[in-house]
């Protein structure tokens, strides 16, 4: 259990704030699974041989989070004055939004249910 009075505690909380360059995409048009699977290929990489991996990944996927990846590396250049040179992705993954639910008719009167399924995906960089 905490010591301290509870706004003491969210004080504390709030205080430790990540200074870590990132970007977040909300609410992407493609299901998390298919997501992780660019996502996992650059985990770890430098940004460089990162953006190469998306820049050339057949999957729908990369092209989204080749922005993603450029607007995080614009973010630790511009607000964090990081070199470019020395980024490398500390975390990147991919949570579950929401669902569209659709209906695709069938034989007889059936209603069988279409799910579109949505993405957060997030890029977490670092300095070397």
């Amino acid at each position: 259990m905490a010591k301290g009075h509870r706004s003491q505690i969210k004080r504390e909380r709030n205080a430790k704030k990540d200074t870590r360059p990132k970007a977040k995409l909300s609410y992407a048009r493609v299901s998390v699974q298919k997501a992780c699977f660019v996502l996992d290929a650059i985990r770890g990489k430098d940004v460089q041989s990162a953006l190469a991996i998306v820049t050339y990944n057949p999957r729908y996927a990369s092209s989204l989070i080749k922005k993603l990846l450029e607007s995080a590396i614009a973010n630790a250049e511009n607000n964090n004055n990081m070199s470019r040179d020395n980024l490398y992705i500390e975390e990147c993954y991919a949570n579950k939004g929401p669902t569209m639910k659709r209906i695709h008719p069938r034989a007889q009167g059936r209603a069988y249910r279409i799910e579109k399924r949505m993405s957060h995906i997030t890029i977490v960089l670092n300095e070397r």
